[in-house]
């Protein structure tokens, strides 16, 4: 029910403060009249498929721009090795472990699947000890505290179950990948997870947009912060509605997406773009599987996919974008990322950062603070909200008569 409410089917200009009904013609050309640049920005949202992120590359290219992120609430780590930020293990994989630590990470509501395949661990005879605030992943774990600090003077029964696994594994989450990361990769060089016919070194993502948006690209050294600091011009949130927009507000901001959320009310002009359900597009799974999803109905109203919004928008900024068709764009991104081009597990090279192997820190939370409203969809669902409300929150929900 998400995707039929809240749904934007027309562009919109922010006129004298409030947001009005336009054209398409108004809303490209009130962005033609701030003016393309080199001091342009692109952010993805968490549900962006690789054709949209690599159509708004292509746009910010023409015009020497470089500022891309995907990491929209501010996350910021590593990202010189992709290897490193891989689900190697494969989800499938998962089960096969036979000692596994889990580093900031709430695996039961970040990835559920995956939790699955830890509880098959487990039966297999699996022991899994964790990092962070404690948490009922529906299975036994051997809590280690929430400091960082204790990858360096782990207990012996820690020490004990890796030095004697055939199949070690350990996943960092979301909330320990800025101060952990170095701290795992270290351990991981210390219990040998990366051995033959094995990689047990796991980063977990919680956005179906991440790994595709690493491979393209959208990842500042500094994360977020790099795009603030540098108060770009124009900046396109592409499906961004985690986004701190407080932080942009010197900027002209313009929202591609489909649901009137965070992203659209804090836009200068609003495009009304396709969900993952009204186009066919791209992803990469947190295991690196490149995946498409073919359109089943068709976006709403005046709605277009968000790849063809770009290229019309392209040719308002003075230069169109060199492709016409979807199959030309994905010529065109296969070109600039080969593994794009096959709808297969893609390979990365195991080449691990030299980062420093002390971890510090607690781990205070984890990233997901609501099960049920992860994202615009969930949030324009009457049965989201009910869930939210009344299994987290505990209270009643009172339907609005329809």
């Amino acid at each position: 029910d998400g995707l039929v409410r809240k749904r934007l089917d027309r562009p919109y200009v922010r006129r004298q403060g409030k947001l009005e009904a336009a054209t398409w013609d108004e809303a490209f050309a009130a962005i033609a009249a701030v003016g393309a640049s080199s001091n342009m920005a692109a952010i993805a949202g968490d549900l962006v498929d690789c054709e949209t992120m690599f159509a708004a590359k292509a746009l910010l290219a023409q015009h020497g721009a470089t500022l891309l992120e995907g990491r929209q609430t501010g996350m910021d780590y590593d990202i010189s090795s992709i290897a490193a930020l891989n689900f190697n293990t494969t989800i499938a994989g998962t089960e096969r472990a036979d000692a596994i630590l889990l580093i900031g990470t709430n695996v039961r509501w970040e990835a559920p699947l995956v939790n699955t395949r830890l509880r098959k661990a487990i039966k297999r005879g699996a022991k899994v000890f964790a990092i962070g605030p404690q948490v009922d992943l529906t299975y036994k774990v051997e809590w280690l505290g929430d400091d960082l600090s204790v990858l360096g003077a782990l207990p012996e029964a820690v020490v004990d179950a890796f030095d004697k696994a055939e199949r070690p594994m350990v996943i960092v989450g979301g909330a320990a990948l800025k101060n952990g990361l170095g701290g795992a990769l270290a351990f991981a060089e210390r219990f040998k997870l990366v051995r033959e016919g094995w990689n047990g070194f796991n980063t977990l993502h919680m956005a179906a947009a991440r790994m595709g948006g690493l491979m393209l690209g959208y990842a500042q050294r500094g994360g977020i912060a790099d795009v603030v600091a540098a108060k770009p011009q124009i900046v396109l949130f592409l499906g961004a509605d985690e986004v701190d927009f407080s932080a942009f507000g010197e900027s002209f901001k313009v929202y591609i997406g489909h649901h009137g959320d965070k992203g659209a009310a804090a836009a200068d002009v609003v495009l009304p773009g396709a969900s993952y359900a009204e186009k066919s597009g791209i992803w990469v799974n947190l295991e690196g599987r490149v995946q498409r999803g073919e359109r089943a109905v068709f976006p709403p109203g005046d709605a277009r996919e968000d790849w063809t919004i770009l290229r019309a928008l392209s040719e308002r900024l003075g230069e169109a974008l060199p492709f016409d068709t979807l199959d030309q764009l994905r010529a065109a991104m296969a070109a600039d990322v080969p593994a794009l081009g096959s709808l297969e597990l893609a390979s990365f090279e195991w080449n691990p950062p030299a980062l420093g192997a002390e971890a510090a820190g607690v781990i205070a939370g984890y990233p997901i603070k609501d099960f049920y409203l992860t994202n615009a969809i969930c949030r324009a669902s009457p049965t989201m909200q009910r869930c939210s409300a009344e299994l987290i929150h505990g209270q009643e929900f009172a339907e609005a008569a329809e």
